[in-house]
C-alpha cells in the first residue's frame, strides 16, 4: 500500500510539473524577452511599459511574482489536481497504459473557477429578422476590464467563465489606426464604417463602425480634482490588491501637473481622509499618504463613496476634471451593500458634475458586477489591474483618455434596410442594449468618451435571398414601404447610421447621421485593413471562448491567422501579447482543439470592403 502512495504521489507531482512546465516557458519566454529589450536602459523612472517590468521591484511593496513567473516546481505546488486515479502497483502489466491514463485523467481536469467571484450574466445577442426587428440601438462603451480579467485567468492556467468575457471590451482594450477628426470638424469625434465578408461565413458581411475620439495634450487638459477612494479591508491584504493598488496611484501621482490637486479617502470598518486636498505639485506628500495605507477590518464601502464625494465637493473645480478613483475588489460587507442603492448614490452624484470610475483588483472574491455598474452610472469607465504593467496603460500611457472626457451620454442606433438586409447581430454589446425610444431621450445615460478613445462595433448581416437563421414572416407590413424606399433612390442603403452625444456639460444633445452604402463590391477579409482584421479576430476569439455556436468551427488556428496577418501596428506589444494569450487558451482547452459546435462556415479567405467616413 505504500508503494502504491507513493505512485500516486509521484504521478500527481509530475502531471502537475509537465502541465506548468508547458505554460510557465510560453509566458516567461514574453516577460523574459522583454527584459532583455529594456536591460540596457537607464535606471529612471519609468516612462514606457517596458520599463514597468524593470523598475517593477522599486514600486511595489515586494508583491510575490505573478503566477506564470514563478519557478515551474513552485508552481506545481501549489495548483489544484485532479482527483489521483488508480495506478496498478510495481510489476503489473502495462505500466504505459497506466500512465497514458494518468496523463488523461489530468489533462481533461478543469482548473476551478472562483465561486465567490461576480460576474454579470447576460445571453449572447443572437440574429434578428430584420422584417420584425430593423432598428438595433446600444450605448458605446469604453470599458476595458474583461480584457485584463480574462488575460489573468488565462496566465494562471485556467479558462475564464463564460459571463467574464464581453467581447467589446476585449475589442475596445486595443487602440485602432483610425482617422481623427479633423481640426475644424463640428464634432469632437470621427465616423467610420466598412464592410466585409465574415471569415466564419462567406455567405455574411460584417459591418464595422468605428469611432475615433480627438486628441488632447495632457498640458492642454482642465485643471483635475481627484479623490482616490481606497479599500483598506481585509481583504485587500494580499499582494496582489492593496499593494499593486499603492504602486498604480503612485503612478498617476507622478502624472500630475500644479494646477491638478489629489484627496485621499480609506475605507475598511469606518472611513478616513487620509490626505485632505493637495497640490499635484506636492508629489512626495502624496506619495508619502499612499505608502502609509494598510490593509484590516470590514468593507464599508458605501460610507467610503459618500466620503470621498464629499471631498470632491469640498474641492470641487469649475469646468474641471472632478472625479472619484475607486479602488478595491469589490467585497462590500458592512453598511449599504445593495447595488441599486450604491448606483442610485453614484447616479445622484453625476449630475452635480462628479463622475466615478473604477480601479479593480483581485480574484477569489472579486465583484465584477458591481465595479462595472459603478462605472457605467457614475459616467466613469471601468478597469482591471492584474498587473502593474496594466496600471501604467490605464493611468499612465492613456491617462488624458481616462481623466478627460471629450463627449457624454454617446448612443448609436441603426436601421437596417429591410429590401436589402435578412437579418442581423450585434457582436457584444449585450449589457449596453438601450430602448430605442431611449435614443431621442436626453434624461437617459450612455457612455461618456475620452480623448483620443476609440470605439469599435462589429455587425455580422445576411443579405436578403440568403438561408437564414430563422423563418421569415409570410405578412410583413413594411415590405411595401420598404419597396417604395427602394425605389426612391435609397437602393444602395444597406444601413442607416444615426449617433446621438451631448457636448460636455450641455443638455442637450447633437444628431449624426450617415448612410452604410451597398454600391461597392465587399470582398474578403484579408483585402480590410489591419485594424478591421484584427478586431474580427479578437472578436472571433472572445465568442470562441464562450462557446458560442454562431461562429460555427473558427477557432485558435484561423483566429491566429487572421491576427498574425493584422500585427504590425504594435506599438506597445499588445498585439503579439494578445496573439500568445490565444495560444496558451487552445493548449488550455480540455480538448486541445477548437470548440465542438455545429458548423455551417466555409473555410475563410484570408479579402476590402467599401469604407465611409466623416471628417
Amino acid at each position: 500500500m505504500q508503494s502504491l502512495t507513493s505512485h500516486i504521489d509521484q504521478a500527481k507531482l509530475a502531471a502537475r510539473f509537465a502541465w506548468v512546465c508547458l505554460i510557465g516557458l510560453a509566458v516567461n519566454a514574453c516577460s523574459f524577452s522583454s527584459k532583455i529589450d529594456t536591460a540596457h536602459e537607464t535606471q529612471s523612472n519609468p516612462s514606457t511599459e517596458s520599463d514597468i517590468i524593470i523598475h517593477a521591484k522599486t514600486i511595489t511593496e515586494s508583491p510575490p511574482s505573478p503566477i506564470a513567473l514563478q519557478s515551474p516546481m513552485e508552481l506545481a505546488m501549489e495548483m489544484p489536481v485532479a482527483p489521483p486515479p488508480y495506478i496498478p502497483p510495481s510489476g503489473s502489466p502495462n505500466p504505459t497504459n497506466a500512465m497514458a491514463k494518468v496523463k488523461a485523467d489530468f489533462d481533461s481536469h478543469q482548473y476551478p473557477t472562483s465561486s465567490t467571484a461576480k460576474y454579470p450574466s447576460y445571453k449572447e445577442n443572437n440574429w434578428k429578422l430584420v422584417s420584425e426587428e430593423p432598428l438595433s440601438t446600444f450605448s458605446a462603451d469604453v470599458d476595458t476590464g474583461s480584457y485584463a480579467n480574462v488575460r489573468r485567468f488565462i496566465q494562471q492556467g485556467q479558462l475564464p467563465p463564460p459571463d467574464a468575457v464581453r467581447a467589446e471590451e476585449l475589442i475596445n482594450y486595443f487602440s485602432y489606426n483610425y482617422a481623427l477628426p479633423s481640426k475644424d470638424a463640428p464634432h469632437p469625434f470621427s465616423v467610420h464604417t466598412q464592410l466585409s465578408l465574415s471569415p466564419w461565413n462567406s455567405a455574411h458581411q460584417l459591418v464595422r463602425i468605428a469611432i475615433k475620439g480627438k486628441d488632447l495634450a495632457k498640458e492642454s487638459l482642465p485643471s483635475a480634482n481627484l479623490v482616490f477612494l481606497v479599500d483598506v479591508s481585509g481583504s485587500m491584504a494580499s499582494s496582489e490588491r492593496l499593494p499593486l493598488i499603492k504602486s498604480a496611484l503612485k503612478l498617476l501621482t507622478a502624472q500630475l501637473r500644479p494646477q491638478d490637486r489629489v484627496s485621499l479617502v480609506t475605507y475598511a470598518n469606518g472611513t478616513r481622509l487620509a490626505l485632505a486636498a493637495t497640490p499635484g505639485d506636492q508629489k512626495h506628500q502624496i506619495k508619502l499618504a499612499i505608502d502609509q495605507l494598510s490593509a484590516g477590518g470590514g468593507t464599508n464601502g458605501a460610507a467610503g463613496i459618500k466620503l470621498a464625494y464629499a471631498q470632491a465637493h469640498s474641492a470641487y473645480i469649475p469646468n474641471g476634471i472632478n472625479r472619484v478613483l475607486l479602488a478595491t475588489d469589490g467585497d462590500l460587507n458592512i453598511g449599504v451593500t445593495n447595488q441599486d442603492e450604491l448606483k442610485a448614490l453614484v447616479e445622484r452624484e453625476r449630475k452635480t458634475g462628479i463622475s466615478l470610475s473604477t480601479l479593480g483588483v483581485g480574484d477569489d472574491n472579486y465583484n465584477e458586477a458591481l465595479m462595472k455598474k459603478l462605472a457605467d452610472n457614475g459616467d466613469g469607465s471601468y478597469h482591471y489591474l492584474d498587473s502593474l504593467q496594466e496600471a501604467h496603460k490605464v493611468l499612465v500611457n492613456e491617462f488624458t483618455s481616462t481623466l478627460s472626457t471629450i463627449a457624454q451620454d454617446l448612443k448609436l442606433q441603426i436601421e437596417f434596410n429591410p429590401a436589402l438586409v435578412q437579418e442581423y447581430r450585434l457582436i457584444g454589446y449585450e449589457a449596453r442594449a438601450l430602448n430605442h425610444e431611449q435614443f431621442n431621450d436626453d434624461q437617459v445615460d450612455a457612455a461618456d468618451i475620452g480623448a483620443g478613445h476609440t470605439v469599435t462595433a462589429l455587425y455580422e448581416i445576411s443579405l436578403k435571398g440568403a438561408k437564414g437563421h430563422r423563418d421569415t414572416l409570410r405578412y410583413r407590413a413594411n415590405d411595401t414601404k420598404a419597396k417604395e424606399n427602394h425605389a426612391d433612390g435609397n437602393a444602395n442603403e444597406l444601413a442607416w447610421l444615426k449617433l446621438r452625444y451631448k457636448q460636455v456639460r450641455e443638455h442637450r444633445s447633437e444628431l449624426i447621421e450617415i448612410p452604410i452604402l451597398a454600391d461597392r463590391a465587399v470582398k474578403a477579409i484579408n483585402l480590410a485593413d489591419q485594424d478591421f482584421r484584427f478586431a474580427t479576430a479578437v472578436a472571433a476569439w472572445a465568442q470562441w471562448l464562450r462557446g458560442s455556436s454562431l461562429i460555427g468551427d473558427f477557432g485558435p488556428e484561423q483566429i491566429l491567422a487572421l491576427a498574425r496577418s493584422a500585427a504590425d501596428h504594435d506599438h506597445f506589444g499588445r498585439r503579439a501579447e494578445w496573439i500568445r494569450l490565444v495560444e496558451l487558451s487552445a493548449a488550455l482547452h480540455p480538448t486541445n482543439a477548437d470548440h465542438s459546435r455545429q458548423s455551417h462556415t466555409t473555410a475563410p479567405t484570408l479579402n476590402s470592403g467599401t469604407t465611409q467616413s466623416i471628417p
